[in-house]
């Protein structure tokens, strides 16, 4: 396969509700979509980036410039190949994962629906469903928080997630562990809110009976996660953390993690997430497929992740209408708690190019091989 060109298309998609975290508040979700030119068809792919490094380094406009300046320049002058030499290609460019992931997922698309063969296929999915979590957001106020997670109760989803931080943590993990009752899944995550010195706060939520407490800590202190995990019962969860397969062996001797959460984007690929998937399987440690408030064509790869055989957590993958009024591709609909994996080549998604006109926040960026 030979990429002729890339095109960078930038969009803005307003969410149904605004959605708080310890890192701030979105009203609407700003997207870099890759769409890739090839001698055997087109393909997508899209970055997870937020519009401000906050919860990660890389953000939009840093992610639209390293691959105009670096990366796209190196796939377009590359010899024939397909998504598994995207990485290698790369390599050259120190980090940047979320750039070169969204590329990859692109290429992958392409090549996949050139051969007929589906993302889950080529991943080795095991499921023609996954089972769907939610993650709820930090509310104004407890009343408001348990009317937002009766509604996705009422709606089958499997799990509720609850975003924490210091000052609204013990008190809605109550009042929604009271909600679901003893045996509903509930887990916490603290996107790297809490220190050290929060480490007798955190026991508190042992009385919880929580599925894993997520990311507590900041992302480099692997240590401060393995001094957590012996000091509570609650599973300790990695996320922001795990930036490759090796950082994810590495917690898991270590004894910083237990469970993985598994995000193609900040790990450089859905080939990288693959391989993640399987060490954690040969370690018997459960994953999950987290979420970055995927459009229809990110939540479609993420489904078809999240269908093999380690991923035995309900993970993020909520339907479209958790996030959108309307998606870039036809709706994943929630059913009985599960969202189907996509059978068609590649994502098995068709991309409605005519809302990403309608939703461009500029002119696409070409960049070609002449």
């Amino acid at each position: 396969m030979r990429i002729h060109a890339i095109e960078l298309h930038r969009i803005g998609m307003p969410l149904v509700r605004p959605f708080e975290t310890s890192f701030g508040v979105q009203t609407s979700r700003e997207v870099l979509l890759v769409h890739v030119r090839t001698d055997v068809g087109d393909g997508w792919g899209e970055c997870v980036a937020g519009v401000d490094p906050f919860y990660s380094s890389e953000y939009v406009s840093a992610v639209e410039d390293v691959i105009r300046s670096y990366l796209a320049p190196a796939l377009l002058a590359g010899q024939r190949g397909g998504a598994a030499d995207v990485a290698p290609l790369l390599r050259f460019v120190v980090g940047h994962r979320m750039a070169k992931a969204a590329l990859e997922a692109a290429i992958l698309d392409a090549q996949l629906r050139a051969d007929g063969v589906s993302f889950g296929s080529h991943f080795g999915a095991t499921r023609d469903r996954v089972d769907c979590g939610v993650s709820v957001g930090i509310s104004p106020d407890i009343p408001t928080l348990l009317d937002e997670v009766r509604t996705y109760v009422d709606q089958g989803y499997k799990r509720v997630k609850l975003k924490i931080k210091p000052g609204w943590d013990l008190e809605p993990v109550a009042a929604v562990r009271d909600l679901l009752g003893a045996g509903g899944l509930l887990q916490v995550d603290a996107n790297t809110a809490y220190t050290l010195d929060d480490v007798s706060h955190l026991r508190e939520l042992d009385a919880f009976d929580l599925l894993l407490i997520e990311q507590p800590f900041v992302e480099e202190d692997i240590g401060a996660h393995a001094v957590l995990a012996r000091a509570i019962e609650t599973p300790v969860c990695l996320d922001e953390s795990i930036v490759s397969t090796s950082v994810a062996v590495d917690a898991i001797e270590q004894g910083a993690t237990s469970i993985v959460n598994i995000k193609a984007g900040r790990v450089g690929g859905y080939l990288e997430a693959v391989r993640m998937h399987g060490a954690c399987l040969t370690r018997s440690i459960p994953v999950w497929c987290g979420g970055m408030l995927e459009t229809g064509i990110g939540r479609a790869a993420n489904v078809a992740l999240a269908a093999l055989p380690g991923f035995t957590l309900p993970g993020d993958t909520s339907a479209s209408d958790r996030y959108f009024a309307e998606d870039l591709t036809d709706p994943f609909v929630l059913e009985d708690g599960t969202l189907t994996v996509p059978t068609g080549p590649g994502t098995g998604v068709t991309v409605r190019t005519e809302l990403v006109r309608h939703w461009a926040l500029r002119e696409p960026l070409v960049l070609s091989a002449g």
